[in-house]
Parts: C-alpha cells; sequence; structure tokens
C-alpha cells in the first residue's frame, strides 16, 4: 500500500472535473471557500440531503473556538490500534520508502497546504491518542493559515492551543498524554467521524452545531443554493415589514408578479449587490410556465 496515493484519490473522486493537486486531491476553488464561510449548516445540509447524501454531519464535538466558522479542504486519515508487526512494516516504509519523518500525525501535518483541514479517524481514542498538541496546531496554523482539524479522539495542550486564533479544532476531548500505541492505515482515504464519512478534498464547514463535509462536486451547487436562500429571505423580511405580502406568500411558491417585483429590487438595491453573481434564469422560466397554465408550483431549489 502507499500513502497519499493520487490514482487512489482520483478513483474515488470520478464526480469531480475540476482542478487537483498534485497528489490528485479535488481543488475547490478559493471563491466558493470564501463564500462557504457565509452560509449555515442548516443551508448546507439542505442540498446535500435531497440528494441521498445523509451521512455527512457529525456534531457530538468540543470546539476550540466555538464561536468562529471553519472552511477547508479536507486532508484524511485513518488510524487504528497498534499490532506490533503492521505498526513496523507502515511506519519504516512510509520512513524507507516515501522519505516521511517522525510519527504518522507529523506525516499528515507536513502534507498541508493553505486552506486545508485535517480531519482524522482516532476511533474516539482520548487517554494516549491526542492527535495534536500545541506544537502540531502551530503548525497547523502555519500551513493552512486559517484551517483546522476534525479530531475524532482526542487532543493535548489545551491552553495553548485555544491562543491560536486563525484556526480550529474540533475534538472528542482532552488528556495530558502523548499519542501512543496507534498506526496510521490510510492517508487521504475515506474516513469516518462519528456518523459521517468524509474523503479527501471534501469542503469542511465547522460551526458552533457541529461539522459537514461537502462533497466537491456539490460544494458551488451548495453555495449557490444557501446563497439564493439568504438573499430571498432577505427580500422577504423587508416585504413583510413594509405590508407588501402576507408569511403565506413568502413562505409558498412565488406568483410570476412577486418574481418580477424581486427581480427590480435585486438588480437595483444596494442590499443585494454582494448576490448579484446569482443567475435566476432558471426560476424565472418556472414562474412563467407555472403562471401560463394557472399552476403554481415552488421553484425553491
Amino acid at each position: 500500500m502507499k500513502f497519499d496515493n493520487p490514482e487512489d484519490i482520483i478513483q474515488l473522486t470520478p464526480l469531480w472535473e475540476g482542478e487537483r493537486f498534485s497528489n490528485g486531491r479535488p481543488k475547490v476553488s478559493e471563491d466558493v471557500l470564501k463564500r462557504m464561510r457565509k452560509i449555515t449548516l442548516e443551508e448546507a445540509w439542505g442540498p446535500l440531503w435531497n440528494r441521498g447524501y445523509t451521512f455527512q454531519f457529525e456534531g457530538d464535538f468540543k470546539i476550540i473556538h466555538p464561536d468562529k466558522i471553519m472552511v477547508g479542504r479536507a486532508v484524511t486519515a485513518v488510524m487504528v490500534p497498534k499490532r506490533p508487526d503492521l505498526h513496523e512494516t507502515l511506519l519504516n516504509y512510509g520512513h524507507e520508502q516515501e522519505g516521511r519523518k517522525g510519527f504518522f500525525n507529523q506525516w499528515v501535518i507536513d502534507s498541508l497546504v493553505e486552506d486545508d483541514v485535517v480531519v482524522v479517524d482516532m476511533f474516539d481514542k482520548v487517554h494516549l491518542g491526542t492527535y495534536v498538541g500545541g506544537n502540531l496546531s502551530t503548525a497547523i496554523s502555519t500551513r493552512t493559515k486559517r484551517g483546522g482539524a476534525v479530531v475524532w479522539g482526542g487532543i493535548r495542550d489545551n491552553q495553548q492551543v485555544v491562543e491560536i486564533e486563525d484556526i480550529n479544532i474540533y475534538y472528542r476531548g482532552s488528556d495530558p498524554t502523548a499519542i501512543t500505541d496507534v498506526t496510521m492505515v490510510g492517508m487521504n482515504v475515506p474516513t469516518r467521524i462519528g456518523k459521517a464519512i468524509c474523503l479527501p478534498g471534501d469542503i469542511v464547514l465547522g460551526t458552533p452545531s457541529g461539522v459537514i463535509f461537502i462533497p466537491p462536486h456539490l460544494a458551488e451547487l451548495t453555495v449557490v443554493q444557501a446563497e439564493k436562500s439568504q438573499v430571498r429571505d432577505i427580500f422577504g423580511f423587508i416585504r413583510l415589514k413594509e405590508g407588501v405580502y402576507s408569511t403565506a406568500q413568502i413562505d409558498t411558491a412565488w406568483t410570476l408578479d412577486m418574481w418580477q417585483d424581486f427581480m427590480n429590487w435585486f438588480d437595483n438595491d444596494p442590499t443585494a449587490a454582494e448576490y448579484r453573481h446569482l443567475s435566476w434564469e432558471k426560476e424565472l422560466a418556472e414562474a412563467q410556465k407555472s403562471d401560463s397554465s394557472g399552476s403554481n408550483h415552488d421553484v425553491r431549489l
């Protein structure tokens, strides 16, 4: 076996058609990452759930900075309890054949680049299972700039880690012991985090409620749908305060007249300026079709 094998990563992510890193990991654009930081957990969850991705969220974590949002591209790792023959074989292979330095967790952190998030299945081990402490968390900050880590296991040096402001870490528990008696059996492979699954290159959205893993081929679609929901809500709040529409009108299918009202507001009101990269052709076409047929179908995505 090989760690961080490009052929395996490409095979695991066939639906991604965009740019990739040299190891084959999908590289969702910086623009999408930036926009992802402005959406809520529920806005990200809906498009995934509706497409059959029902095991992407896990919320049973402690959080270093519970008031901060974390967004980045996943770099995954799978750890298992130590079995001496397997442990020595894989550790020696990494050192001798792949030129890696230090212990397994250092291999993963040494591979990080800007906007990465470490996602590691530590099989919920906390005592003697502290994947990062002060030093490695500092290294994550230096390499990722604003990324972090999701650890289904332990961390240490919390008093030091909490002082690192530009990253976030989701973890199961704290312990003063160092990591030991564990072996990494996969790097950038499918990784189970509680009841969720994460693949290399998934977009990790960490919120106060927990973490959701967004497949790269659905990342832009998820952001677009979230942004459309946000700007429609802004318009709805304004019109409700003005007494133009009732809550029933806002919360159900919009008529063609309402869509025309919205588009006029969208094109001219300064409040909508940051959303003007969005296209509404599909929604308008559906509204026109419904109007001409006399039916009224909701065209929310």
